[in-house]
């Protein structure tokens, strides 16, 4: 086998780890991870899972990472492609884009991060609970830096607070999850997108009629 062949075969088999890894850990959370695990799933040895990564902790931060790439192609990526001004047509799309994320049920356990900030948010200080919450902070940022804008351009409300609107932001698409996964409501997106509205001082749409935040560009394939 060529060297090229070797590093490109690596390369799947580690994917392909990372892959099973990120759907078991939004289900089950990161401590549900195991070498052992993995390696049944995937019909490998615990030493050709083990020798991707060296240890669980560099497992579980490989597979953050990986929910990431997900976060960033799915909503960051996809609202930047929308073309929307910076401000209030931006920050629609991020929501549009946060809520079809969930919407869309892209891992077996909903949103990766709602269930890793659970399992560790009373975890001690760690490398795994650090990246999970830079992370999270990361992504409150880029909303809020839009908020601000907004609020700059005179197209939110007089008054609104950005940290404060970034809570209940969050709060929705937590909330949007939480419907989802634990009680299956289909109607729980377009709650969602009206409590947003509602929040971002827009007219909310009578029942039965469209509520879309701002029009995406179709998602793009894995």
């Amino acid at each position: 086998m060529s060297p090229r062949r070797s590093v490109a075969d690596a390369r799947r088999t580690r994917a392909s780890i990372l892959a099973r890894g990120l759907d078991l850990a939004s289900v089950e959370g990161l401590e549900g991870l195991t070498i052992g695990r993995l390696a049944t799933d995937l019909s490998m040895s615990k030493s050709g899972v083990l020798g991707h990564f060296g240890t669980k902790e560099s497992l579980q931060l490989a597979v953050v990472d990986e929910a990431v790439a997900l976060f960033l192609r799915e909503v960051v990526h996809r609202s930047e492609a929308a073309g929307a001004a910076p401000g209030l047509p931006l920050l629609l799309a991020q929501c549009e884009a946060w809520v079809s994320y969930l919407e869309r049920d892209l891992l077996p356990g909903g949103c990766f991060f709602t269930t890793v900030t659970a399992e560790f948010d009373d975890r001690e200080h760690g490398p795994v609970r650090s990246a999970v919450a830079a992370r999270n902070a990361l992504w409150q940022r880029r909303v809020r830096h839009q908020v601000e804008l907004a609020l700059a351009a005179g197209q939110l409300p007089a008054g609104t607070e950005p940290e404060q609107t970034v809570f209940e932001l969050t709060g929705q698409a937590l909330a949007l999850n939480h419907a989802r996964r634990l009680y299956g409501d289909r109607s729980a997106a377009d709650r969602a997108r009206r409590a947003m509205r509602r929040l971002l001082g827009l007219p909310v749409p009578g029942a039965g009629q469209p509520t879309a935040l701002a029009e995406l560009p179709a998602p793009q394939e894995s």
